[in-house]
Parts: structure tokens; C-alpha cells; sequence
């Protein structure tokens, strides 16, 4: 009884991967406000201002994909196989990402969206502080050196397993 209790627990994650798809509305919501907060600008607005536009849209991108990798494979991993009615639909990826494949994936990810954002630090440096570029080149080579060391872990883990 107690085991099943235990079991059936995990259906208590599945309003938390519902709020993600709501969290994936409210960005699609934004990707298009920036868009048409850019496109009467179009032709005022400097290039390196377009690019920190563009640089932006990609984040939220990276961001998008992000969340659609975590809550496709959280619910398959932890509560249930999606049913997918047209097996052609169905992404090649789902079912087979495991919880340290899906933790490598996020960590890579973050690695991304970090970079987008130094990216975007360093087209506005003259309006930045150093210190502030500093201390984000420090953070992203924390990103870095996590992610290596996540995938490491894996790679010796599944040697193990060999």
C-alpha cells in the first residue's frame, strides 16, 4: 500500500510540467512583442541595436527548446510514455533521454543561453561596466566548467555500467 502510495505521488509533478507549457505561451507571447516592438523601428534603428534585438529572439528561442526538452522528457521519464497517435510525429529524441542525458542536455543549454547573453554584454560593452563583463565571463566559465564536468560524469558512469 505504502509503495503504491509512493508511486501514484509522482502525478504530483504533472501540474508543475503543465505550468512549463504555460511558461512556453508566455515566451512565444514575448518573441512576438519583440518583433513588433522592432519592426516599426526597422529602418531608425542602428545595427549593433537589430543585432541586441536578434540576440534576444535567439535566447528566447534557446529558451523555448529548453523547456519543451524538460517537460517532454520529465513526463516520460516520470510519469507516463506521451501517446502520440501518428508515430511520424513523434520526435526522435522522446523515450530515449534518461535523467543524467536530460540533465547534460539542460546543462548545455544553459551554457547557450549564456553565451547569447555575454554575446550580448560584449556588442554593448561601452554602455557596461567592466566589472559587470567580468563578473559574467566568470559565470559562464562556471557554466562551462559544470557542463564538462556533468558530461564527464556521465561518460564514466556508462563505462561503468560496460
Amino acid at each position: 500500500m505504502i509503495s503504491k502510495l509512493i508511486y501514484a505521488s509522482r502525478l504530483f509533478i504533472f501540474p508543475i510540467y503543465f505550468g512549463l507549457s504555460v511558461s512556453l505561451i508566455l515566451l512565444t507571447v514575448k518573441f512576438f512583442q519583440e518583433i513588433a516592438c522592432v519592426l516599426p523601428e526597422i529602418f531608425v534603428i542602428t545595427e549593433s541595436e537589430l543585432v541586441l534585438v536578434i540576440l534576444s529572439l535567439i535566447d528566447i528561442v534557446l529558451v523555448g527548446g529548453l523547456l519543451v526538452m524538460v517537460m517532454f522528457s520529465g513526463y516520460e521519464n516520470f510519469i507516463s510514455r506521451m501517446r502520440i497517435k501518428n508515430d511520424k510525429e513523434r520526435l526522435s529524441w522522446m523515450g530515449t533521454m534518461d535523467v543524467n542525458s536530460i540533465k547534460n542536455k539542460v546543462s548545455s543549454s544553459i551554457v547557450a543561453i549564456s553565451s547569447v547573453h555575454l554575446l550580448r554584454l560584449f556588442v554593448e560593452a561601452d554602455k557596461v561596466f567592466d566589472d559587470k563583463i567580468l563578473l559574467c565571463i566568470l559565470l559562464h566559465l562556471t557554466f562551462v566548467i559544470s557542463a564538462l564536468g556533468m558530461a564527464y560524469i556521465d561518460k564514466m558512469s556508462k563505462k561503468l555500467k560496460n
